[in-house]
């Protein structure tokens, strides 16, 4: 092995990697057994966080960055003048193997440029998999980005030894997609989200007649938008999402600035910043979707379609409905508590469970850990509470927002590094 080579290969493609953010903790629960190596349980990827606090990391690199496409915002597009370079299948699980006993990693992302056709970068991406979990018993997480195009053949197989498979959206509107890589489509990008959607149903059902069987992409699948290369508002970019969330069980989904990179007539200025506040806000819009309850059209709506890069989407949808408050903790449904700004899913968790002993005031929320900064103005108890008349004071929005700090100090910030 030429160890020099093997040392290039892995600055080029795991720099050409970074710009996919679609990484979190694994969802996975492939227990290691029979002596292999690694264990997906409650593990994660690429300094992610786990639940209990355990930051963990995987090795994360393209298979290779040639690419037979052109895509405008693609800093691997076939007429970027770039160093190029592409692994081997066996180099890619020797890494893997050598990175893990060291203690680097818990394990890979693995992507990849399309070079000769979708198959035939699917079929590698897959024989890396299998050879780690068939040939080295490996057990660690394993996240394969899905190939538009490939065979429905491959795909199932790259189900059954991944943990997490992904197919990138990457522009969230089929015109913008097109103005920025013509030659690629989302009706393909679709095909294989339905297949793994299917299967995972599939399984779920066998999985009631019989105690064995295969597991199938286990921690399902996930998708990536890119902000800021075209010009779709944040309400498309939260209504394809929620598209996604409802109709193909999809686990998450990402939002990524767009890097300026590269000198393009298509794209903004080479000079612009990463909508860094931005893409915080879809991610904030996103978890209420998820977690709270709120619907695509409540947060947004075509006469407000972006969101306020001031405030938080929950705070805002707040100021656009004060008749709703405020809110009384001890007698508020569990919906309603979760529309309460700074307060979170633990704390209305809390709260439902204190409650059933004792009349909750502000001191309490504080030992619960709501964040009282925004929260304060928008609950009432049995008791007074001094801060809910300033709901109809006119400058209640300034009010609250000088009460909140956030971290942000500029709507752009420059991209963070990822390695």
């Amino acid at each position: 092995m030429n160890i020099d080579r093997i040392q290039e290969k892995l600055e080029i493609l795991a720099d050409a990697a970074k710009y996919d953010v679609s990484c979190s903790s694994s969802g996975g629960n492939r227990k290691n057994k029979n002596g292999g190596l690694g264990n997906s349980h409650a593990s994660g990827i690429c300094h992610s966080y786990t639940e209990d606090g355990r930051c963990v990391s995987l090795l994360k690199i393209l298979l290779t960055n040639h690419c037979i496409y052109d895509c405008a915002y693609c800093v691997s597009r076939k007429s970027n003048e770039i160093k190029r370079a592409a692994f081997t299948v066996e180099e890619v699980v020797d890494l893997t193997i050598n990175f893990y006993r060291r203690n680097f990693i818990e394990g890979l992302f693995l992507s990849s440029g399309i070079f000769t056709d979708s198959d035939t970068t699917m079929e590698r991406l897959v024989r890396v998999a299998k050879k780690l979990r068939t040939e080295h018993q490996f057990n660690g997480y394993i996240h394969l980005k899905s190939i538009p195009g490939a065979s429905d053949e491959i795909m199932r197989e790259a189900g059954l030894y991944a943990d997490r498979l992904s197919v990138n959206l990457e522009i969230p509107t089929e015109k913008g997609l097109k103005l920025l890589a013509p030659e690629k489509s989302h009706s393909e990008m679709l095909k294989p989200m339905a297949l793994v959607k299917n299967e995972l149903v599939l399984y779920k059902e066998e999985r009631k007649i019989f105690k064995k069987v295969p597991k199938f992409a286990p921690a399902g699948q996930s998708t990536q938008m890119i902000v800021g290369a075209t010009d779709e508002t944040d309400f498309k970019i939260i209504k394809v999402a929620d598209h996604f969330y409802q109709n193909y069980n999809m686990k998450r989904v990402y939002y990524s600035g767009y890097v300026p990179m590269l000198e393009d007539a298509r794209l903004p200025s080479i000079h612009s910043q990463v909508p860094m506040v931005r893409e915080n806000r879809l991610y904030q819009a996103d978890w209420l979707m998820r977690f709270y309850g709120f619907k695509a059209d409540e947060i947004l709506d075509r006469s407000n379609p972006f969101l306020d890069l001031e405030m938080d989407p929950k705070l805002a949808w707040s100021l656009r409905n004060l008749e709703q408050f405020p809110v009384n903790i001890n007698t508020a449904s569990k919906e309603m508590l979760l529309r309460i700004p700074g307060v979170g899913t633990k704390s209305v968790r809390k709260i439902l469970m204190a409650r059933k002993f004792q009349k909750l005031n502000l001191d309490h929320l504080k030992k619960m850990g709501v964040a009282l900064n925004r929260a304060k103005f928008f609950v009432e108890f049995e008791s007074h509470n001094v801060f809910t008349h300033l709901i109809d004071h006119q400058n209640f929005r300034k009010i609250i927002l000088d009460s909140t700090k956030s971290k942000f100090t500029s709507p752009f910030s420059e991209q963070l590094t990822l390695f």
